[in-house]
């Protein structure tokens, strides 16, 4: 998922500026360049576990640790315990606001939640939010002093543009295992298909933005890629004679990223910065984005592969997909490579900490 592939890329890049270590749950692979110490129980009950908070101080210890990054705000109250009974300074690294993102789903228990993030964000000595739209919520529901907050968005590997001919082999594998013609755009859509916000967003590109697609003369097909499909959906296979073709969970979503030439992103719920947008700008894709599916991505350093309509206008939205197909773009994508690049974001990180020191 893209949050689980953000943290693990993010420790990548910002390993190799600081001395790091992770503690982490059993049950995960420790397959880095860093130390990973697999500590924690693989049982949802963790996050209860009193104990915890004397194995990462000895821990901490042991190691030598000035900082202690924790990935989320559940464990808030052993924030709580080390700003009190610890010198180490205690960062948040926050990937939404939960809170939010719960609410926007329908989850009733949602403000009990808005309550205990806010205590792991104003116990921090820092926080690290994804978007500037998540900090500025938080600064002024969380009442948090800005001088600790700072963004540190997800981010992309690549630093360049792919060139013409990995993405010539790219787009010539995809066509010939999925029979798209040489004149036909591949538009892509993917994620965890289960998640309410991207199912949602699935549903709206098969019964509103691709029948309006029909009416239109472009030659197109669009791929949908991810797991955990609703098993009455059957593999979609109902929209196999409407341009659909469903392909499941991939090897190599890279891929597909690459062979595109749209992306599309029509998601209305959810929260936070979506991660597959960036991935596909990262390949210098045109994406068409809803209003809320855009968090966190400025518009202006994307140098005009990113289209972004008003949430559910389903006509200006299959419109955006028509106009954006016609356009040329020819910038190498370097304003959005300064911004969201895994060393970029590691570099900012870094400076954030030394802040804190």
């Amino acid at each position: 998922m893209g949050g689980q592939k953000g943290i693990a890329l993010f420790y990548k890049y910002f390993a190799q500026l600081v001395s790091f270590a992770c503690i982490t749950v059993k049950k995960n692979e420790a397959n880095e360049a860093y130390t990973v110490l697999n500590q924690i129980s693989n049982s949802k009950t963790r996050y209860l576990n009193f104990f915890l908070f004397f194995k990462i101080k000895k821990i901490a210890k042991e190691n030598d640790c000035t900082h202690l990054l924790f990935e989320h705000p559940y464990y808030a109250w052993m924030i709580v315990l080390f700003k009190f009974f610890s010198s180490e300074s205690v960062i948040v690294h926050s990937h939404n606001i939960e809170s939010e993102r719960f609410k926007s789903i329908g989850k009733w228990w949602w403000k009990i939640l808005w309550y205990y993030e806010r205590i792991a964000y104003r116990f921090a000595d820092y926080v690290w939010f994804k978007t500037d739209e998540d900090r500025k919520f938080a600064q002024l529901y969380f009442n948090l002093n800005e001088t600790k907050c700072t963004t540190i968005p997800y981010g992309v590997e690549p630093i360049m543009l792919p060139t013409a001919e990995e993405i010539a082999v790219a787009r010539k594998q995809i066509a010939t295992l999925y029979t798209i013609a040489d004149d036909e755009t591949i538009i892509l859509f993917n994620g965890t298909l289960n998640y309410k916000p991207n199912l949602d967003a699935l549903n709206a590109i098969l019964n509103n933005i691709n029948p309006l697609l029909l009416k239109q003369t472009l030659k197109y097909k669009i791929l949908i890629c991810g797991k955990n499909l609703p098993k009455e959906m059957n593999e979609l296979e109902e929209f196999t004679a409407l341009n659909i073709i469903y392909c499941g969970f991939v090897d190599d979503i890279d891929l597909y990223f690459k062979a595109c030439d749209i992306f599309l992103n029509p998601l209305q719920d959810g929260g936070g910065i979506k991660t597959k947008l960036v991935e596909a700008l990262g390949f210098g894709k045109k994406c068409v984005s809803s209003v809320n599916g855009a968090i966190g991505v400025n518009e202006i350093c994307t140098e005009g592969r990113l289209q972004i309509v008003a949430d559910k206008d389903w006509a200006a939205y299959a419109q955006a997909i028509i106009d954006i197909n016609l356009k040329e773009i020819r910038n190498e994508n370097q304003a959005f490579y300064q911004v969201f690049s895994w060393q970029y974001i590691a570099t900012k990180a870094v400076q954030s900490i030394q802040k804190v020191v």
